[in-house]
């Protein structure tokens, strides 16, 4: 008798099909921001402040600011668009401080003391010395070279001027200014006299100097004062 064929062995059958794994999840590109603008652009501006542009190394703004090259280059641009930046962040610095005297109304000879005493506590306020003006004294020069800068001071002496001549045409209409006073060449008196006392301060002219200069200018526009006056 022909033996029986064994059966084939049976499969076990496949279970469900596992789920295939989850690709990881994408890196986040690039650091969270450590610095504030702000205080970088500060500290940018002190040493732009103090070397001007050509005088200002990488190196010194890097250790200014704690931000390495590629960070300063990320944050800012290059050297001369961090310049501008700084530059541009001294002079919102210099116009907030100026608006809000202004709002305070004063009468006008009050008025002239509080500006000169607001730009020369700028002048005076470098940590190793008198620095004067930025516009003045750093951005001034630069700007021989480069028609952007050249620009941006052209514009901040318009913008004083024009501020100045606002403030005497409002003291010519409460009758502090004789009806003949010209107020666009009294501004520009009052702009160009504090452009020069940035100059001395920054040549450490002492203060006290400066403010005869100030106190004299002030007796020309406004007449000279009565005693206890100043």
């Amino acid at each position: 008798m022909r033996k029986a064929p064994k059966k084939a062995a049976m499969r076990p059958s496949a279970g469900p099909a596992e789920p295939a794994p989850k690709p990881p999840a994408a890196k986040k590109r690039g650091r969270p921001r450590t610095y504030d603008p702000d205080v970088a652009l500060s500290r940018a501006m002190d040493v732009f402040w103090k070397e001007g542009f050509a005088g200002t190394s990488l190196d010194e703004l890097s250790a200014a600011t704690g931000m390495n090259r590629p960070s300063l280059y990320g944050a800012f641009g290059d050297k001369r668009d961090l310049y501008i930046k700084a530059y541009q962040h001294y002079r919102e610095r210099s116009r907030i401080g100026m608006v809000e005297l202004f709002k305070q109304d004063l009468p006008l000879r009050q008025l002239l003391h509080r500006v000169f005493e607001l730009a020369l506590d700028i002048y005076f306020s470098g940590e190793q010395g008198p620095r004067g003006c930025f516009t003045v004294l750093t951005a001034a020069s630069d700007a021989v070279f480069d028609p952007d800068i050249r620009a941006l001071v052209q514009s901040a002496v318009r913008e004083m001027d024009r501020a100045f001549a606002n403030v005497f045409k409002a003291a010519q209409a409460r009758g502090e200014l004789s009806a003949d006073a010209n107020p666009e060449a009294l501004a520009s008196l009052l702009t160009a006299t504090i452009h020069t006392v940035a100059v001395r301060s920054r040549a450490q002219v002492p203060r006290a100097d400066l403010e005869i200069i100030a106190n004299g200018l002030i007796d020309v526009i406004c007449g000279p004062a009565s005693r206890g006056a100043r």
